[in-house]
């Protein structure tokens, strides 16, 4: 996996750069931008109710420097990321395009609590047509990414 600059993060745009400038702190925090937040569902954790149960795992599982990278759907809820095995300073993303075309137009994240490995973002709802993608960043830098689905 090739690891992305501060500078092409910024210069590409999308989620993985406001990461970079999201300040990370030893409690787990969630961030979200663009127009997350739009759409049933985002702002709610997998385990909602309404949407526990349904998600399975999508995709492969990416790794970077021993970390896991994990990409969940439900067609019922939408998506959500999660990592494993993490080290401080890193967060799962997850990146949501409203027209399908792989640009990210909202994304959330959630950096990993003091004392646990893991963290797992909210929904992000990129259902009727719209995709989504999760991503591992750790210090500002992009080190696991999936595809959109």
């Amino acid at each position: 996996m090739r690891r992305r600059s501060l500078q092409t993060l910024l210069a590409t745009g999308g989620a993985a750069a406001m990461m970079a400038l999201t300040p990370f702190t030893a409690e787990a925090a969630p961030y979200s931008g663009g127009n997350y937040g739009a759409y049933a569902y985002e702002g709610q954790y997998p385990t909602v109710s309404s949407c526990s149960g349904t998600f399975r795992q999508v995709g492969p599982t990416k790794t970077a420097e021993g970390m896991s990278l994990k990409y969940f759907y439900s067609d019922k809820c939408g998506s959500f990321a999660r990592i494993e095995n993490s080290r401080a300073n890193c967060a799962a993303v997850l990146e949501r395009s409203n027209s399908g075309a792989g640009r990210a137009d909202g994304w959330v994240s959630e950096t990993v609590d003091s004392g646990i490995n893991h963290a797992y973002t909210k929904i992000g709802n990129n259902l009727s047509g719209r995709v989504s993608r999760a991503l591992l960043t750790c210090d500002g830098h992009i080190l696991a990414d999936t595809n959109w689905y």
